[in-house]
């Protein structure tokens, strides 16, 4: 079963991993140094107003790695970006580009880091695949499930490394975590819960404005149809918006379904149910801010997802985290710990990194995401594929999309287990894909 193959051969690297790099939460100076000074690899960065200005400045410190370009479509987004390489200390130069269309031709660019918005994730990597270039895509690295079909076929096709930013697969007591998982440490669990929450605020009922004059709106939608500016979309609220965002499910969830994926050693579900909808406030906000999806599969075990967005109360004493449960007892992974409980709440096992403070949404520091941009580098210098491969973990990405697709349509999906695709529900599966700006269709 290729289940138990692609789990067995992830607890494989983990365990290498985790012996090279020592299991603690911040990556290692001797690793670190086995990158030589004349194998520099060159990387854009794009979209920087957030989570790309924390990934402009870890790859810009990463040793064997130089920044060559910034690109944003906003003058204000980019001139951070910039600040955030030169105050990493890279000594190279690096250029500020509004559109990166215009760098993917330059030869001695290596690679791209893609942190724009959900609804730019596979347009720009099937962009810089065809150039010749390796990705890195922070999650969800597509905008609904065909586009993630795409870039698996894209990465494929021209042959280069394609690395998801879901940085939690490279954190050592995660990849410890779910060692002592597979060695049964609790028996074989068959039931996962995931969940996060925050405290969001409302965004309002937008106006149409004039677009500010620091922002290329047109680019910014890109392969989206157009649509007016509104003075409650920039720079995070798209995320609560079909039309660009694809809401908490994916925006956080990814991490943890993901983890949760691996831990059961599954694939892909045969029901997908959700659960909620915009409970906390009146807005223009439209995905869910309470959501609580399920994925059950064929062997008998189940993954939930609670999203509070607007309650950060947490579960577990944990704001996010992922729980695995069997008859034998519990494993329960934060961001930076992992303990095990017996069936009776006794404590038999705790694993602290002292990294107690939860990630912000901006994503983790560069002390919690250098290990997975090593591993992006790593696999670009030998050919092996990066920890987090982008076919791999679309798996655990389409398990998020199909959760807002049952949302969405209001009642629980039949999936096929061997890809899982929507069965017996055309209306369903038309929301496999999106409508695009003629023009703008990706194509492998």
């Amino acid at each position: 079963m290729s289940t138990y193959y692609d789990r067995r051969e992830f607890v494989k690297k983990a365990t290498t991993s985790a012996i090279g790099f020592g299991l603690m939460g911040s990556y290692s100076a001797s690793a670190l140094s086995r990158v030589s000074a004349n194998d520099t690899i060159t990387v854009a960065v794009i979209g920087v107003n957030s989570r790309g200005n924390r990934l402009a400045s870890g790859f810009a410190k990463t040793e064997g790695i130089d920044v060559m370009y910034i690109c944003d479509v906003d003058d204000k987004a980019l001139a951070k970006g910039l600040d955030a390489v030169r105050n990493s200390g890279q000594q190279r130069k690096v250029t500020g580009v509004k559109d990166f269309r215009t760098v993917l031709d330059d030869k001695s660019l290596d690679a791209v880091v893609i942190a724009m918005p959900d609804h730019w994730h596979a347009s720009a990597a099937i962009m810089a695949l065809q150039a010749g270039k390796h990705v890195y895509v922070e999650k969800p690295g597509s905008h609904n499930p065909y586009e993630g079909e795409l870039v698996s076929q894209a990465a494929i096709k021209y042959g280069r490394v394609v690395q998801m930013g879901n940085q939690r697969r490279s954190w050592p007591n995660v990849q410890k975590a779910l060692q002592d998982l597979s060695a049964g440490i609790i028996g074989d669990p068959h039931f996962a819960r995931t969940w996060y929450g925050a405290n969001r605020a409302p965004i309002g009922f937008g106006k149409n404005v004039p677009v500010p004059p620091e922002l290329d709106f047109n680019l910014w939608q890109g392969p989206a149809p157009r649509c007016e500016y509104r003075d409650n979309l920039l720079h995070y609220n798209w995320h609560w918006f079909w039309h660009w965002g694809t809401g908490e499910l994916l925006n956080n969830g990814t991490h943890f379904i993901d983890l949760a994926r691996l831990g059961l050693g599954v694939d892909y579900p045969v029901k997908v149910s959700s659960h909620g909808g915009r409970y906390a406030y009146r807005d223009d906000w439209e995905t869910p801010d309470t959501q609580i999806a399920v994925f059950d599969f064929a062997d008998n075990k189940t993954i939930s997802w609670e999203g509070k967005s607007c309650n950060r109360r947490p579960i577990e004493g944990l704001g996010a985290a992922v729980s695995f449960h069997s008859e034998k007892g519990t494993m329960v992974i934060s961001n930076s710990n992992y303990i095990v409980y017996d069936n009776d709440n006794n404590e038999i096992k705790k694993y602290t990194t002292g990294q107690e403070a939860e990630v912000d949404l901006t994503g983790a520091g560069f002390d919690m995401d250098a290990d997975h941009i090593m591993d992006f580098a790593n696999a670009i210098r030998t050919g092996k594929k990066p920890r987090s491969d982008f076919q791999d973990s679309n798996k655990s990405v389409l398990l998020c999309h199909l959760g807002n697709i049952a949302h969405r349509v209001n009642r629980s999906l039949k999936c096929d287990p061997s890809d899982g695709k929507i069965i017996g529900d055309d209306s369903a599966m038309r929301l496999w894909k999106r409508y695009y700006e003629p023009g703008w269709e990706p194509k492998v």
